[in-house]
């Protein structure tokens, strides 16, 4: 009896494993950018900016090496970034009980011999106001700003891939 039943589990485990390599699941790969992306300059409206630094750390990651402006090498300018608030619901007595954050993002990418390309992307996010919490709705906030900006980050290197 115990070993009908242990012969019933790893069938049951080998049929799953054939399920799931049959249908086709893969894991993405990681992001290769273009060789005539591999270096660059990196210039912004605002270089001190968090969403800067931030494509900075994911374009160094991606084996991007950044070098000073040169006329052979492709330029990545990133302009400033939008944050626009908008109101979702209120509660009973008129204040804001939900919000929907606009985080907007454009960049310029400069290759030698081609058309400057201009992109731009939105990224949404809702978030829930309290006021009688407005201390820890306030971290909330920018702890999601800052979770937005990496995702954008990662979003221009993926889209940069794609040129």
């Amino acid at each position: 009896m115990v070993s009908f039943n242990a012969l019933k589990n790893t069938l049951a485990l080998v049929l799953m494993c054939f399920v799931l390599s049959s249908c086709g699941f893969h894991l993405k790969k990681a992001s290769s950018l273009p060789d005539n992306l591999k270096t660059l300059t990196l210039k912004g409206d605002d270089e001190k900016s968090s969403l800067f630094l931030e494509l900075k750390k994911e374009l160094k990651a991606s084996n991007v090496e950044l070098t000073p402006s040169a006329k052979n090498i492709a330029q990545l300018y990133l302009r400033k970034e939008t944050i626009e608030r908008q109101t979702l619901s209120l509660f009973q007595n008129g204040q804001v009980a939900e919000y929907e954050l606009a985080y907007g993002v454009s960049y310029v990418v400069k290759r030698p011999g081609e058309k400057a390309i201009e992109q731009r992307f939105e990224l949404y996010r809702n978030y829930q106001d309290d006021p009688d919490h407005a201390l820890a709705k306030a971290k909330e906030l920018d702890l999601l700003i800052v979770e937005i900006r990496k995702q954008a980050s990662r979003r221009i290197v993926r889209e940069l891939s794609q040129l």
